[in-house]
């Protein structure tokens, strides 16, 4: 039988009950991606990170419990957490290899600080179906990996509703979308949905900040941002626009500590 450790770990909060859960599970090689795929299903988390050690850092894969995608911001977090947390890294930088390139961490005090590629939006059309499953209707629509819908203010992000027996009927891939606007207390703040994913609504959304920092950073005209997420749960995140990278900070905590045996 084998096992290994398994880390329940919030990123983008300091609280046990805010920001986004992710699992990490360290391995010493890779498993099957049906075995990682299934294992994610049973943690029933948005996202179950795996990682492996390799040349000068490690190999990183995220899986939801529907599917692989190809980047995670709050569960490469985790994984930073866990790998100089409970793994005793001493270096002041971890790097990831993955399928969005090499991505890295940097530890700064209490924060995580993740050095990740921008992915900017351009103006685009609204599917029909996302426009008819929306509460109410965005100012602005723009198209990277995600769709990235614009209102005037934090009460109509906060309000939104989606109608999810119209929404599901449209597949985005590894994408989804995001809403947002101008904060009453931050630069900007956003929630962000899945169709047809198990878990409709993200708590806390690292890549998509991908997006969201080259756009508020053109339209303030600056390139340090503050950031929420308005979600139940709730995070904070700082953002930084650095042309082709963005950098994005949070916190995290470790919630649970556990086994798994296959």
């Amino acid at each position: 039988m084998n096992r290994a450790k398994c880390y329940t770990i919030n990123g983008f909060s300091e609280e046990h009950t805010g920001g986004n859960p992710a699992c990490v599970i360290p391995l010493e090689r890779w498993l099957e991606p049906n075995h990682m795929q299934a294992i994610a299903i049973e943690m029933g988390v948005a996202e179950t990170a795996f990682f492996v050690p390799e040349k000068d850092g490690f190999a990183l894969r995220w899986f939801t419990p529907d599917l692989e995608i190809d980047l995670c911001g709050h569960a490469t977090l985790a994984a930073a957490h866990c790998i100089k947390t409970h793994l005793g890294y001493r270096e002041p930088v971890v790097k990831f290899y993955s399928k969005s390139g090499v991505l890295s961490v940097r530890f700064e005090r209490n924060r995580y600080v993740l050095d990740f590629p921008s992915r900017p939006g351009m103006p685009a059309d609204l599917p029909e179906t996302i426009s008819k499953a929306l509460s109410h209707q965005p100012l602005e629509v723009y198209k990277a990996r995600d769709y990235l819908l614009i209102y005037h203010r934090q009460e109509e992000v906060e309000a939104l509703t989606i109608d999810r027996a119209i929404f599901d009927q449209i597949n985005l891939g590894t994408g989804g979308v995001i809403v947002s606007a101008p904060g009453k207390s931050h630069d900007f703040v956003s929630r962000f949905f899945t169709p047809q994913a198990t878990i409709l609504e993200d708590p806390v959304t690292g890549s998509a900040h991908c997006t969201l920092t080259p756009y508020w950073a053109d339209r303030l005209k600056k390139s340090s941002l503050t950031a929420r997420q308005c979600s139940a749960r709730s995070g904070e995140l700082k953002c930084l626009d650095q042309g082709d990278r963005v950098l994005i900070s949070g916190h995290a905590v470790t919630t649970h500590d556990s086994c798994i045996q296959w």
